[in-house]
C-alpha cells in the first residue's frame, strides 16, 4: 500500500531497533529476572534461549514477513493469509483478526498505567524524595489508590503517540534514541552493582545451571512464556512493523538480530537486579515490586543512588514507550486500512481518547490487575495461538514460504516451514490451554 511506502522504515537497522523497541519493556527489566529468580535461575536462562531461537526462526519472521506482503496490520493481514483458501475464509479473515487487535488496545491500556508508575519514580527521583522515602510506603501510596498518577499517564500516553505522526519514521527515529540509551544505560547500572559486595553469588546463580531445575516442568512453561510474549509474538504488533518494512531484507535474519538485542537486554537487566538482590539478601523472584521497592532501597543505600535511580528510570521510561508505540502502531495501521478517509492524527486522537478513557480509571493495582490478567490469561494468547494456527495451516505452504523468502538470499523451504507447523504451533497452543486451565498470565 502507498502509505507504507511513503512511511516505511528508512533503514534495516532502523526497522531492527524499532523491534527491539517492541520487544524490551517490562518483560525484560523485570519479568525476565522475576522467572529466572523463581524458576532456576541458570537451568531457566537455557531454556529460555531455546525458546527464542524456535521463535525468532518462524514465529516472529512470519508476521513480519505476512505484514509485508499485506502491506498493512492485523485486519488486512488476516483477511490475506485466509484469503489463500478463497474469499469466503478471507472475510472470516478479517473478522478473527479483530481478537489480536483488541488484545494489543486491552494491553496497551494496562501498560500505560505501569509506565505512568515509572514516569513518577523518574520524577521522585529528580527531586530526590524517593531517596528518602520508605519505599514500600512510598510505592502503595499511589499504588492502591485510584487517580493517583493521572498527570503523569496524560504524559506518557499523549507523548506516547505524538512518536506515531509520522507512522515508521517517527518510530525508527525515536528507537534509534532510546533503545542505544536503553542499552547503555544499563551496562552503566550493572557496572555499578558489580561494585557492590556478595554479588559473586548472584552471578553464580544466574550463569551456572541447576540441572535439576529442568526436571520441573514450570521451568520449561515460564521459560516458553517469557520467550514468547518478550518477543511480542502475539499476532498483531509485530505484523504492523512488518508492513513498513523494505522487500529486499531477510525476515529471518531481522528477525533473529531483534532476539538477539532484546534477550541482550534481558540478560543486562538481570545482571542488574539479581547481583543486587543477592548483595543486599532480597527476594530475586519478588515481581513488579522488585522495581518500585527492592531496587530503590539499594539505591537508597549506595553513593550517587540518586543519579543511578534517575538513570534506571529514564531507561525504563524508553522501554516502556517503545513498547507502547507498537501497541498501539498495530491498531492505528488497521484502523487506517478498514477506515481508509481516517486520517492518521484522527486514530491516533481516537486512540488517545480510548487509552485515557479506560484507564485512568483503574491506576490502583486492585483495578489494574483484574484488567491485566483478564488480558494476559485470554485475549493475548488465545490472539497468539490464532496467529500462529494462521500462519502455518490456515495458509497455504507455498504462500507462506513465498513470503518468507522474499528478500531472502538463503530460501527456506520444508524445513522451515515444519519448524513452524510442528513446533511453533504446538507450543502456542500449549501456552494458551495453560493458561486458560491454570489461570496463568505469562
Amino acid at each position: 500500500m502507498e502509505h507504507n511506502k511513503k512511511h516505511g522504515f528508512a533503514s534495516r537497522w532502523g526497522f531492527i531497533l524499532a523491534s527491539v523497541g517492541s520487544a524490551v519493556g517490562m518483560a525484560n527489566v523485570w519479568g525476565f529476572p522475576h522467572k529466572m529468580g523463581s524458576n532456576g535461575g541458570g537451568a531457566f536462562l537455557l531454556v529460555y534461549l531455546f525458546f527464542v531461537i524456535v521463535f525468532s526462526y518462524v514465529g516472529l519472521p512470519a508476521e513480519f514477513a505476512i505484514g509485508r506482503i499485506s502491506g498493512t496490520g492485523t485486519l488486512g493481514s488476516y483477511e490475506k493469509a485466509w484469503g489463500t483458501r478463497g474469499k469466503r475464509m478471507g472475510t472470516i479473515g478479517r473478522i478473527l483478526g479483530w481478537l489480536p487487535l483488541i488484545g494489543s488496545m486491552c494491553i496497551a491500556i494496562g501498560y500505560a498505567v505501569i509506565v505512568s508508575y515509572v514516569l513518577k519514580a523518574l520524577v521522585d527521583s529528580l527531586l530526590g524524595t524517593l531517596m528518602t522515602a520508605d519505599t514500600g510506603l512510598w510505592f502503595s501510596g499511589f499504588s492502591t489508590r485510584g487517580f493517583s498518577v493521572v498527570p503523569y499517564h496524560v504524559i506518557v500516553v499523549v507523548g506516547t503517540l505524538l512518536t506515531l505522526l509520522l507512522g515508521a519514521k517517527s518510530i525508527e527515529i525515536s528507537n534509534k534514541v532510546m533503545m542505544p540509551l536503553f542499552f547503555l544505560i544499563f551496562v552503566v547500572l550493572a557496572i555499578r552493582v558489580a561494585l557492590l559486595p556478595g554479588v559473586a553469588e548472584g552471578y553464580a546463580f544466574m550463569l551456572i545451571p541447576r540441572w535439576e531445575a529442568l526436571k520441573d516442568p514450570l521451568v520449561w512453561i515460564w521459560a516458553m512464556g517469557q520467550a514468547f510474549f518478550s518477543l511480542s509474538v502475539t499476532g498483531s504488533g509485530m505484523i504492523a512493523y512488518g508492513a513498513y518494512l523494505s522487500r529486499e531484507e531477510d525476515v529471518v535474519g531481522v528477525a533473529q538480530n531483534t532476539a538477539l538485542f532484546d534477550t541482550i537486554a534481558a540478560v543486562i537487566a538481570s545482571l542488574v537486579i539479581i547481583p543486587a538482590c543477592f548483595s543486599y539478601g532480597l527476594d530475586v523472584g519478588a515481581g513488579p515490586s522488585l522495581l518500585f521497592v527492592t531496587l530503590p532501597a539499594i539505591l537508597q543505600d549506595i553513593p550517587l543512588g540518586r543519579l543511578f535511580a534517575v538513570i534506571l528510570y529514564a531507561a525504563m521510561i524508553f522501554a516502556g514507550i517503545s513498547s507502547l508505540q507498537n501497541m498501539f502502531e498495530a491498531v492505528a495501521e488497521s484502523l487506517l486500512h478498514r477506515f481508509p478517509k481516517l486520517s492518521r492524527k484522527a486514530a491516533l486522537v481516537v486512540l488517545c481518547v480510548v487509552c485515557l478513557g479506560a484507564g485512568i480509571g483503574m491506576e490502583s493495582i486492585d483495578k489494574r490487575g483484574p484488567w491485566m490478567d483478564l488480558v494476559s490469561i485470554y485475549i493475548i494468547p488465545i490472539g497468539a495461538t490464532l496467529g500462529a494456527v494462521s500462519w502455518f495451516y490456515i495458509m497455504k505452504k507455498d504462500a507462506i514460504l513465498d513470503a518468507v523468502n522474499l528478500g531472502s538470499k538463503k530460501a527456506r523451504g520444508s524445513l522451515w516451514y515444519s519448524v513452524g507447523r510442528y513446533l511453533y504451533v504446538p507450543f502456542a497452543m500449549i501456552l494458551c490451554v495453560i493458561a486458560l486451565w491454570k489461570q496463568i498470565a505469562f
